[in-house]
């Protein structure tokens, strides 16, 4: 017997996610401990769920409002952008994928510059955004940081990266390695200039990114529970045959090691950057 009023006409269902929901997108958030905060609560306590302390993954946009006075800033070399450079292919164009990720984050790459105040003292600050590919460094972020430190250099102010990033962008090959030693290079004439290098490390700081920049600054911060290493720990324990501390990778066990200086809340963040710059930005 066919019962033929039970078959879909449409080969999928059409409703579509948005329509579904009993709530609105965005008024509340769940932490992985399984905590629900409401999203104006969120955002107060600076995208830290005030139930478990959770740090919830954020871009530029909202670590400049948190960090700049009133969340005012300049943006520099904002007209900076990616392009293939090597007509690179892998399950899709390159050209295609930087189509679609500028399109859907409104970003030209993995970084942003801003100059503004925090607490009163102007300095530079470069963040990466980990929706952009992964925050991956690529040619462009090599570039953009460069610039961040000649102008540093020129204003004589201080300067702060903060990192989160999977590493090197493979779409760009060698050209992402170079910025290494860029980057690296820059930051030796900034210490040379007698100015101030903090790093901000967030949830992950992984492969170049911590093989380079992210661990040579003159104060080196991270966010609670942040993961940070060179590689994942399921290579590292396939690689050395053993099981790994617990914690690993954490930003509470490389603290513990040495590699951190100290563990900063995302909502101590701009009273701890200012009393830094205010000790420390007179060094030479």
């Amino acid at each position: 017997m066919a019962f033929d009023w039970f078959k879909r006409k449409a080969k999928n269902i059409t409703t579509s996610t948005d329509e579904k929901k009993d709530v609105p997108k965005g008024l509340w958030h769940q932490t992985p401990s399984g905590k629900v905060v409401e999203h104006d609560e969120l955002k107060r306590n600076n995208y830290v769920s005030p139930e478990d302390g959770f740090h919830v993954r954020i871009g530029s946009a909202e670590f400049f409002d948190i960090l700049f006075d009133g969340g005012k800033f300049t943006e520099l070399d904002a007209n900076v952008e990616s392009i293939d450079i090597l007509n690179f292919k892998d399950t899709k164009a390159y050209k295609d994928r930087l189509k679609e990720v500028k399109a859907k984050t409104k970003l030209t790459d993995s970084i942003r510059n801003a100059v503004g105040t925090v607490k009163g003292t102007e300095m530079v600050v470069s963040c990466m955004d980990f929706a952009f590919i992964g925050g991956s460094l690529g040619s462009v972020m090599g570039e953009k940081i460069r610039r961040a430190v000649d102008y540093c250099i020129e204003h004589k102010l201080p300067y702060m990266i903060i990192c989160q990033s999977g590493g090197a962008r493979m779409q760009e090959a060698t050209y992402s390695l170079m910025q290494l030693a860029k980057v690296q290079a820059k930051l030796a004439q900034l210490s040379e200039a007698g100015l101030l290098y903090i790093a901000y490390l967030c949830d992950p700081t992984f492969g170049g990114i911590t093989a380079s920049f992210a661990m040579t600054a003159d104060i080196i911060m991270a966010e609670p529970k942040a993961l940070i290493g060179f590689a994942g720990p399921r290579v590292i324990r396939e690689t050395i045959g053993r099981d790994l501390p617990e914690g690993f990778q954490t930003s509470e066990f490389l603290q513990e090691k040495g590699f951190v200086d100290f563990i900063v809340k995302r909502t101590e963040i701009q009273d701890t950057v200012a009393k830094t710059v205010n000790l420390l930005a007179a060094k030479a």
